[in-house]
């Protein structure tokens, strides 16, 4: 990658070294190459300072220095800044091996022998950075990335949610012109979610799949599904099909919300006596959140107005559900709803059906 991309003269360089007279000659030499921002210093203490108020690009080390020598620097920068250690070139008199495996195993990248050779150390220290500074490149290439990545799941998402919701709506237009219905009692679901401790994550996709509970409907036809009165016989098993059509529109599916969906729409007319449909499931066999939703449509259906049936008042509608609690009900799940009722009536009234009064 050329350097066009980047300039290798305005990588930050700091010269460490206990000798005044090596860190002026360093900071001269590489002044006169065309780097601009060089700091040099004495007290290899004042490295974690200097390095917290903008990290270097590349630190010129010293080894044998009072107070900390270049291994403690080194091993200090590491503890601190795990990950994040700039190149380090290691300034040496020392040329045995044991002193650079120790330098090595310290962190050092690279060695500059006192007396150092001009062309050699320019050319050591313009290698280091250009590597460093690629490397720097490429990460902040990675992180754009990510984030384009992200902003386009995110798209992705909020489009796919868009999509559930909309087909959750789908079967209520049958019934409800307005199709609020889903909007409250998937509502109602999320607040009896959190009330039985589903995290975030797990009451937001109830809010989003509850609304499918009925997508079912869409398979039955007119004369049963909106008959004035009572389904007798034929038509009450064609009623209950739809539980299974809604399944089998939603699928088997890796999506844990999608899935979620499933086990709603196929469990929220379970009983909590079994004597519901359409596996007669009992008590804590059905799923919760088959069995919160199964409140939350009942209260919301009871109190809302169709086309075939006038909508109960609000204190009728909890009176069935509280003594439905055992029966129909699994108890905890009518405690919450009615521990949190008034939340409930909020939450019916801020999304009431446009006929409605």
């Amino acid at each position: 990658m050329p350097d066009a991309q980047y300039n290798i003269l305005d990588a930050r360089i700091l010269v460490v070294d206990d000798n005044l007279t090596n860190v002026v000659l360093l900071q001269k030499l590489l002044e006169a190459e065309g780097y601009t921002l060089v700091d040099g210093i004495t007290d290899p203490r004042e490295v974690f300072p200097k390095y917290e108020e903008e990290p270097y690009d590349l630190i010129l080390l010293d080894i044998r220095m009072p107070h900390m020598d270049g291994y403690q620097v080194m091993h200090k920068m590491n503890e601190i800044y795990n990950g994040t250690v700039p190149p380090i070139m290691v300034l040496t008199a020392q040329t045995d091996m044991d002193t650079k495996l120790k330098a090595l195993g310290a962190g050092a990248q690279d060695f500059l022998h006192k007396p150092f050779d001009r062309v050699e150390a320019m050319t050591r220290i313009r290698n280091i950075i250009h590597v460093h500074m690629l490397h720097k490149q490429i990460l902040r290439q990675n992180e754009e990335l990510e984030e384009k990545v992200k902003e386009r799941t995110q798209e992705l998402e909020e489009t796919r949610l868009e999509v559930v919701r909309r087909l959750g709506r789908a079967a209520e237009y049958k019934d409800n012109e307005t199709g609020m219905h889903v909007v409250r009692m998937s509502k109602i679901a999320e607040l009896l979610g959190r009330a039985l401790g589903m995290d975030d994550e797990e009451a937001g996709m109830l809010l989003i799949a509850s609304p499918m509970h009925d997508i079912g409907k869409i398979g039955i036809p007119d004369s049963v599904l909106l008959k004035p009165g009572k389904l007798e016989g034929e038509e009450w098993e064609t009623m209950k099909s739809h539980v299974n059509i809604g399944a089998e529109i939603l699928g088997d599916h890796a999506s844990p919300l999608m899935e979620m969906a499933r086990v709603v729409a196929l469990t929220h007319h379970e009983k909590w006596d079994g004597s519901g449909y359409p596996d007669g499931l009992k008590g804590e066999d059905i799923p919760l959140v088959g069995r919160i939703t199964a409140v939350a449509d009942v209260f919301d259906a009871l109190t809302s107005e169709r086309p075939y049936k006038k909508g109960w008042p609000v204190d009728e509608a909890v009176d069935f559900i509280k003594s439905q609690s055992g029966q129909h009900f699994d108890p905890k799940v009518v405690e919450k709803f009615l521990e949190r009722i008034e939340d409930v009536i909020k939450i019916r009234d801020a999304h009431r059906d446009t006929d409605n009064t």
